[in-house]
């Protein structure tokens, strides 16, 4: 063997070195150690937030289990699978949100999960946050970049039309994390600001017909609370309430880990699910908090670096709004934590307790995975 051979199979990862195995894995090894951080700190403030609850941590952890395998499944598929089956999977997709208006199993006064024989309950909304921003991609990598008007009005109907279905279930907040998928995608095609800007003018007029004709009255309730808590401090302001005392109680460095009043003394509802980081910031502190928000900066960076390098626009555009769908899911739990946004539902990634969104958010990482892997493969 010549040493230009020599060089050429280290390179491509022979030789059994640590990049041939990420290689064989479809692995990124700098992702996959700030996801393990994430969530190894998540099982900490969870058993905390679980009131000491081993068996919360448990159950936990076979829900992660179970994630990491997806994502390790997701990560072996090569992107043009994704990008060939993405029209399919958007028309099941739709179907089976159709399925659940009709026949759907319902719960504390929402129709969201579908029960089909011989399978467990699942819930297709969750699907969807990473079927529409698949598909998405798949329509408009297929035409010239930037994309017309007439384009740009398709890929519109491709995001709202599974989002106005997730409405009326209702499930708002999931309904907004599926537009926000999508509508990144549209964003990332290079759509001008005139666009944009109109597109948000249409948005402001919508939003107080939205008021009298599309929302619910709980979800009215929620505006009103974040506009006032105190109007009803014992009732539907108590939890925002109780969450920014935890937060503004911790101060530079917390009260320490299992010391928190607000959660342990059950002033604090949902501690270990939608307002865990409010027991973050009371054991931890704005320090904890730093550190909380610096894994999630991290990885967030990582993943715009595989959209950046990404082989394709299909590739760049899906990796691009994962990316940023995740953004989202941080800054809506953080902001209605903190009483800057509604509460609508969303969990805190990968800390909050819960397996349905878990494993969403690791299949999405799985996929990045996905298009920086078999890139640098094809490359090699």
């Amino acid at each position: 063997m010549t040493g230009s051979q020599l060089f050429s199979q280290r390179a491509n990862g022979g030789l059994g070195s640590r990049r041939g195995l990420w290689s064989i894995l479809h692995l990124d090894p700098i992702l996959l150690l700030l996801l393990l951080v994430l969530v190894a700190g998540g099982m900490v403030v969870l058993y905390s937030g679980a009131d000491r609850n081993f068996a919360v941590v448990e159950a936990q952890a076979v829900r992660m289990g179970v994630a990491l395998v997806v994502m390790l499944v997701f990560a072996q598929l090569d992107p043009s699978v994704y990008r060939r089956w993405a029209p399919w999977l958007y028309l099941v997709g739709l179907g089976a949100l159709v399925a659940v208006l009709a026949v759907g199993v319902g719960a504390k006064g929402a129709q969201r999960w579908l029960a089909l024989p011989g399978l467990p309950r699942f819930q297709p909304s969750e699907l969807m946050k990473l079927v529409v921003p698949m598909m998405a991609a798949w329509y408009l990598s297929r035409h010239f970049l930037p994309p017309r008007l007439s384009q740009v009005a398709i890929a519109l109907a491709i995001v709202l039309l599974p989002m106005g279905l997730i409405v009326q279930q209702p499930d708002l907040g999931t309904a907004l994390l599926v537009g926000a998928a999508g509508l990144f995608v549209v964003f990332f095609a290079g759509i001008s600001w005139k666009l944009i800007t109109a597109f948000l003018g249409m948005v402001s007029v919508a939003a107080p017909l939205m008021w009298f004709f599309v929302m619910r009255d709980y979800q009215k309730q929620r505006v009103l609370t974040l506009l006032d808590p105190q109007s009803d401090p014992l009732g539907a302001g108590w939890n925002i309430i109780q969450s920014k005392t935890a937060i503004g109680s911790g101060g530079w460095s917390g009260k320490g880990w299992l010391q928190g009043t607000q959660s342990h003394l059950e002033f604090l509802p949902e501690s270990h699910t939608d307002f865990i980081v409010a027991v973050l910031a009371e054991e931890f502190g704005f320090i904890g908090m730093l550190v909380l928000l610096s894994v999630y900066l991290l990885i967030m960076l990582r993943c715009l670096y595989i959209a950046v390098n990404a082989q394709d626009s299909f590739g760049r555009l899906l990796a691009g709004a994962l990316t940023m769908t995740f953004f989202i899911y941080i800054f809506v739990n953080i902001g209605m934590v903190s009483g800057l946004l509604p509460v609508v539902g969303v969990p805190l990634p990968l800390i909050s307790y819960g397996g349905t969104s878990s494993v969403t958010l690791m299949a999405a990482f799985g996929v990045l995975m996905s298009i920086h892997t078999h890139r640098r493969m094809i490359t090699a």
